[in-house]
């Protein structure tokens, strides 16, 4: 993935490879460019921060005209760290009664309909079926990790739209990485299930920390569901080790923005 400008908004470009036909507009803004003044400077779309409603629409719609839809086809949810999916199957003139519906991953098969999920340390998921032309984008943080969200997300695409995990192709964006992310024995005690995932994406710190590798969780989750190795791309990159570039939670003490992933289907 490399940053590229579309307009005004400077984001992470995953790229579907294998897609002949690329059907599909995503990517992992950065905070840059917006109208959000500090501590939110200045690409904000946290919805939950206290920033002024007028900037936090003001930013979402500039990342709608930028790709050429309304803002009241940007699909956003109410984030609250469950295993809730949004379904978006029809079509519809006004989504913005989404915001107020608490989900952390959203699934369509609706062309025009950009859907996105805001992190400022969590890890954003955007999911790619270009065979039966479904999306998904997924928020999962260590406790969506622990519940093994991403893998759910993955079968609600194979039970609702016939979806085939070998056809699905992943894009894991930026969030905070092993070297800055230090969790304790309660967060420890969530991934008791999953020992070998856990002794993997996990390195001991001081007495009773470790280092977690959220990024790395959720690939494996991924594969473990099916998706080819080959078919996962990962950014890479700590948004808390680059303020230059991206919100972190942990990083500002809370006092900070929210970047988006997001995702659509190209209209025919």
């Amino acid at each position: 993935m490399e940053i590229i400008r579309t307009g005004r908004i400077h984001h992470l470009a995953p790229v579907f490879e294998g897609d002949a036909s690329p059907s599909t507009i995503q990517g992992f803004t950065t905070r840059h460019e917006g109208v959000s003044r500090p501590p939110y400077n200045s690409l904000n779309f946290g919805m939950n921060t206290e920033d002024s409603p007028h900037n936090l629409e003001g930013n979402r719609s500039l990342l709608a005209r930028t790709f050429g839809i309304s803002v009241e086809r940007l699909v956003t949810v109410r984030q609250n760290h469950g295993t809730d999916i949004l379904v978006i199957d029809s079509l519809n003139d006004d989504f913005s009664h989404f915001l107020g519906i608490e989900a952390d991953a959203v699934i369509t098969n609706q062309p025009g309909v950009m859907i996105g999920v805001t992190v400022a340390d969590c890890v954003p998921i955007l999911l790619y079926d270009p065979i039966k032309k479904v999306i998904a984008a997924v928020h999962a943080g260590w406790q969506g990790t622990s519940a093994g969200f991403v893998r759910q997300t993955v079968l609600g695409m194979i039970k609702l739209f016939g979806s085939r995990p070998a056809d699905i192709k992943a894009a894991i964006g930026p969030c905070i990485n092993r070297c800055c992310y230090e969790v304790d024995q309660p967060v420890r005690d969530r991934f008791k299930d999953q020992p070998e995932l856990w002794n993997a994406a996990a390195e001991a710190g001081e007495t009773g920390k470790w280092h977690l590798d959220l990024a790395l969780a959720n690939c494996m989750q991924l594969e473990e569901t099916g998706l080819p190795t080959g078919s996962i791309q990962t950014a890479g990159v700590c948004v808390c080790c680059h303020k230059e570039l991206y919100f972190s939670y942990r990083r500002d003490n809370g006092e900070t923005g929210r970047q988006i992933g997001f995702i659509m289907l190209k209209e025919a």
